[in-house]
């Protein structure tokens, strides 16, 4: 079993206390519809829709997010959920951002895979060496949680330090995480300092994607049924801050749905 009762008792901390900060930087449909020019994407997007108050720990006013190094999921992110086949056109897009001129990730090392499942313990490690031959002319890894680390979204210090070590970045502020977990993927984004992309509706195939939209109209169902009675809504630059009533066995019931979406790996 690949429970990670430590990211739910985040999720439920955050939830309460500033459930902004599951709001992601950057959405996107689909891992294949990434933009190549991820820092102006970005960018755009905080000018154009509601910004999160997570910012990460670029130096001071600095005017270009320059993202150098990128934080892959794997399950419904890069492969359907608890596999480690990749469909051809994810294999397109990776291959792009390694190999195009345009592409900021073409320096070694810039790309790391990081899974809740594949490098996250070694009863997965069939699913690294699958992926890794997957990728091995991409050269594109995926990273060995160490000895007594904790899983996403617990491990930002040590992903940190993979790409510091080998001179990709200087700061979090390069670092882009691209997942499809509000819970897991986007929180170990504002936990390091990172910018953060969330894949709304999984992988493209035909299991990946009708799951995936099953999923996302059930969250937008349990999301409105959570906080259509929710008092205090406070707006502030943008962003909702939501402070449920608890006393309230309706929002209980809604809350605990929204945890186990945002968690679940």
């Amino acid at each position: 079993m690949n429970s990670n009762l430590r990211a739910f008792n985040l999720a439920v901390q955050t939830l309460l206390t500033n459930p902004s900060q599951f709001l992601p930087h950057l959405t996107i449909p689909t891992f294949t519809s990434l933009p190549e020019q991820l820092g102006p994407a970005i960018a755009s997007a905080s000018t154009t829709s509601s910004t999160p108050t997570n910012s990460p720990d670029n130096p001071e006013k600095q005017p270009k997010i320059q993202i150098k190094a990128l934080i892959l999921d794997k399950d419904n992110t890069l492969s359907p959920p608890k596999t480690t086949t990749l469909p051809p056109s994810i294999l397109a897009k990776l291959t792009s951002l390694r190999t195009s001129p345009t592409s900021p990730f073409t320096a070694p090392s810039s790309i790391l895979i990081v899974s809740n499942r594949a490098g996250s313990h070694p009863s997965y490690e069939h699913e690294i060496h699958s992926l890794e031959s997957q990728l091995a002319h991409l050269s594109i890894p995926v990273f060995r949680l160490p000895a007594g680390a904790s899983k996403k979204p617990f491990c930002e210090k040590e992903v940190l330090a993979w790409f510091k070590e080998r001179g990709v970045v200087e700061h979090a502020g390069e670092i882009a995480v691209v997942g499809d977990r509000l819970g897991t993927d986007v929180l170990m984004a504002v936990r390091m300092g990172a910018w953060s992309v969330w894949v709304r509706d999984g992988v493209l195939d035909e299991r990946g994607v009708l799951g995936a939209r099953a999923c996302w109209r059930r969250w937008r169902v349990i999301w409105r049924e959570s906080t259509s009675t929710m008092n205090n809504m406070i707006e502030t630059n943008h962003t909702k801050e939501i402070k449920p009533n608890l006393a309230d066995p309706e929002e209980q019931r809604g809350i605990q749905l929204n945890l186990a979406i945002l968690t679940l790996a």
